[in-house]
């Protein structure tokens, strides 16, 4: 399977305009941290349009950025409309493989010295809230992560870029270098830290049964434009569409990202994580999920069959080759 990440070089764009007598704050463009950021930025968010006061808003967008938003605006005491193209299990969030790390978000040559301080802030807030919600009815558990490779790594497994590793150092405080008698690895070094592991059809469906109850609306629609949006009777609008934002909102910089996965049939006795150089193993209850694929400005959603042939060819290598 494949879906289309939503990146911007710039990282995420979190920002409040003011346009046709509404008020619109965006929430969009976290390439491959999406789920990782969700809370975090959706709390940014609820922070910079809570002093308005308003009562009545309009979440554009069901995944899980969209969901986090909804949900903190009721706890707030807001009335919530979410207008969507698509519900759990049909959105971008599904496909993910959503581990709790940075991903893939922005281009760090292009990002503003001030955008580190605010995923800094993201990262930290979005953690606290899905450390609250570990357990069944989330899909949200702790796994070992094991990174391989031909270098020590322990520096490097988690990060996109150094001037974010010490900021986010603190959430895998376990971190360690294994000697090679420690693990069952072909590999010459490896090393151990535990992360956090959100499954999405669990997930979403239970965030989106939360919203339901707790009396918020879902309204399934495609929008054809910005005045179609701007048309809707909530004053506030919170712009969490994703790649969608690209042609409602004319920005020119987000680029989808393509990510293929292959996925063998559950194994319930695995249960850790493992990575060398582009191909990951995530173990989750509705599958091994093998991947993985960055493809810029790749707007399909086929899987590509060489890809595929990499990629389980890439992981037999691994798997075969275990030592006793």
């Amino acid at each position: 399977m494949a879906g289309l990440r939503p990146f911007r070089p710039s990282g995420f764009r979190l920002e409040t305009q003011q346009v046709g007598g509404k008020i619109v704050v965006h929430n969009y463009g976290h390439g491959g941290g999406g789920v990782t950021l969700s809370w975090g930025t959706a709390e940014l968010a609820v922070q910079e349009i809570q002093p308005a006061g308003n009562k009545q808003y309009a979440v554009l967008g069901c995944g899980a950025v969209g969901l986090a938003t909804a949900r903190l605006l009721q706890q707030h005491g807001a009335q919530v409309t979410i207008y969507a193209k698509d519900l759990p299990p049909r959105t971008t969030s599904n496909i993910a493989g959503a581990l709790f790390r940075p991903g893939t978000g922005f281009d760090p040559d292009r990002v503003a010295p001030a955008f580190f301080d605010r995923f800094d802030r993201a990262i930290h807030l979005s953690h606290r809230h899905f450390e609250a919600m570990i357990g069944e009815r989330y899909g949200i558990r702790r796994l070992d992560n094991y990174f391989l490779g031909d270098q020590p790594l322990v520096d490097a497994e988690i990060l996109v870029d150094a001037r974010i590793s010490d900021r986010i150092r603190d959430l895998y405080p376990q971190a360690a270098e294994l000697a090679p008698d420690q693990h069952p690895f072909p590999a010459r070094f490896a090393s151990r830290h535990q992360n956090l592991l959100i499954e999405p059809p669990i997930y979403l469906n239970a965030m989106l049964d939360d919203f339901r109850r707790a009396g918020g609306t879902v309204t399934v629609r495609a929008f054809e434009s910005m005045d179609a949006v701007l048309a809707l009777p909530e004053p506030v609008i919170m712009n969490c569409t994703g790649l969608g934002a690209k042609t409602l909102f004319n920005d020119d910089e987000l680029t989808p990202v393509k990510g293929q996965l292959t996925v063998l049939a559950p194994q319930p006795e695995v249960d850790y994580v493992a990575y060398q150089h582009d191909l990951y193993m995530i173990p989750r209850r509705d599958g091994i999920l093998l991947g993985g694929t960055f493809e810029r400005d790749n707007w399909t959603l086929e899987p590509d069959p060489s890809e595929k042939r990499r990629i389980l060819e890439g992981h037999s290598k691994i798997f075969s080759q275990f030592r006793s």
